[in-house]
């Protein structure tokens, strides 16, 4: 387990990118942004506007324990898994890019994945909207796989469950708001192929929400602290972290919408932008949206998908996906910070 990495690179413009690495075994994307907000305010000798919480005991197991059957679907020893793949010369491999979807294309693609949005009609949030979306483009991406009418496409979501396990009782509310570790769970669906790339945006947000709905619980969580306990000391990974090869892509949607972007200020101001990598070793892509520092209610999304998928993206949703730009960005309204 490799400890925290910090780099600091100076920019010929006058700017400054500050990284941070972290082991995402131990700590969730919710605990590096208590990290980065509290290195923020040590640099600037301020006082720590929340003091970390570092209670194991809040996340003790029940006896007896116990949990749905599902989760054995959900999450498997890491020995169970086969060997990794070796990459083949010539074959599709994964980039990064980041782009901004604006606000009128987040409430466009809701209204579509709600049916709508007329009658009793469900209305779906927009993560949900944006990864059926997604889900769609890159089953499309896959559409010319071999036998891919008997292939399937994989989608997960990263839920967190502090809300879920505080639920009810105020003092633990209060205690899982600071807690520092991974409180993370990634229910994935898995849907054929052709079913994602015929059917509406609607349907396919119904299945994302139906998936989705069984993983928002404090059930959900206790059953999945039980399944840990229950197969200690065996080291376990998400299930769909070991997809998406032969039978078919699979990929994960995070959530970036806590991130403190703004509070991030080592004396210097408001950063201009703040994202993430996840350059991962394994089959599953990665995609995180964020909110945007540049005009409320856009979004920034970060991909780590194979070259084809986004190829496909950019050809058929650059309406949508757009190019982050310096002048979107407004950097030029950013004092350099080195001269």
């Amino acid at each position: 387990m490799q400890s925290p990495t910090r780099l600091v690179t100076e920019l010929k413009c006058g700017g400054v990118v500050v990284g941070c690495t972290f082991d995402h075994r131990i700590a969730d994307a919710y605990s590096a942004n208590l990290f980065l907000v509290s290195w923020a305010e040590i640099v600037q000798s301020k006082p720590l506007s929340v003091i970390p919480s570092f209670r194991r005991s809040l996340l003790n197991p029940r006896r007896p324990g116990f949990y749905h059957p599902s989760l054995d679907d959900m999450y498997v020893p890491i020995s169970s898994l086969p060997p990794p793949n070796c990459a083949q010369p010539g074959a599709d491999h994964r980039i990064s890019r980041l782009y901004y979807v604006s606000s009128e294309q987040l409430t466009l693609l809701q209204t579509l994945a709600s049916g709508g949005g007329g009658g009793e009609i469900p209305r779906r949030t927009k993560l949900e909207s944006l990864s059926a979306f997604l889900w769609k483009m890159v089953a499309k991406s896959a559409d010319v796989m071999e036998n891919a009418d008997k292939k399937t496409c994989k989608m997960g979501i990263v839920v967190d469950g502090r809300r879920r396990l505080s639920s009810g009782d105020d003092d633990k509310t209060a205690l899982m708001a600071t807690y520092f570790g991974n409180v993370l769970s990634i229910p994935f669906g898995e849907k054929i192929i052709g079913e994602l790339t015929d059917q509406p945006l609607s349907w396919v947000a119904d299945e994302v929400h139906e998936y989705l709905k069984a993983a928002v619980t404090k059930e959900h969580f206790l059953g999945l602290i039980d399944w840990v306990e229950a197969h200690r000391p065996e080291p376990a990974i998400a299930k769909i972290y070991g997809s998406g090869s032969s039978d078919g892509p699979a990929f994960v949607v995070s959530s970036g919408q806590m991130f403190p972007a703004a509070k991030v200020d080592f004396g210097w101001g408001k950063p201009a932008v703040g994202s993430c990598h996840f350059p991962w070793g394994g089959d599953a892509g990665y995609v995180m949206p964020m909110p945007s520092p540049a005009r409320d209610g856009d979004w920034l999304v970060y991909f780590h998908l194979l070259k084809g998928q986004i190829k496909l993206i950019e050809d058929a949703a650059s309406h949508i996906f757009r190019p982050l730009t310096s002048e979107y960005l407004k950097l030029a309204d950013f004092p350099p910070l080195i001269t």
